[in-house]
């Protein structure tokens, strides 16, 4: 059932590509992402870039940051945590009629997380690959400055992340 799921699923992106709609961000175009996440650990800011490969199709990277305290046997830590990603999006605009001011996505990450942790922590936070997917959609209030919302997991956030967008 999942794969036939997937099947049709990749079957209309690869139609919808060639359509002329309206897309949520036209190929070649730029958008910047800035904002909060949402973590079990401490708060999250960001820093994202999307660029439109295509009218349906964006590739990204985004830079993270977050610093937590950690109580482990009775002795407190402070971490901080550097997030570096890539991601891929399809936005489903043209696939369902959206009005371009607002943009509705889902894709994939894959990133690397650094964690600086004092010498003598032996816990289990350590620097290593994350791999997710996300969900998120976008309102635009004028043409180029709008609000984003992503949830998703497997990266630097637990739980998804808000913010501002800025079309270039």
């Amino acid at each position: 059932m999942k794969k036939n799921f997937l099947i049709a699923l990749v079957a209309m992106m690869l139609f919808t590509i060639g359509a002329d709609a309206q897309s949520a961000l036209p190929k070649g175009q730029t958008q910047v992402n800035f904002g909060v996440g949402f973590s079990n650990r401490g708060v999250p800011v960001y820093f994202g870039i999307d660029h439109a490969v295509h009218n349906n199709v964006t590739l990204g990277g985004e830079v993270s940051y977050r610093g937590y305290k950690e109580n482990y046997r009775n002795d407190e830590y402070k971490h901080n945590v550097i997030g570096l990603s890539g991601n891929f999006n399809y936005h489903f605009n043209t696939l369902f009629s959206i009005p371009s001011n607002f943009d509705l996505y889902a894709g994939a990450n894959v990133g690397f997380n650094i964690y600086n942790s004092p010498d003598n922590y032996n816990g289990d936070n350590v620097s290593g690959l994350g791999l997710g997917l996300q969900l998120g959609g976008r309102y635009f209030f004028t043409e180029k400055v709008g609000v984003n919302l992503e949830v998703g997991g497997g990266n630097a956030y637990s739980g998804g992340k808000l913010g501002l967008t800025v079309r270039l």
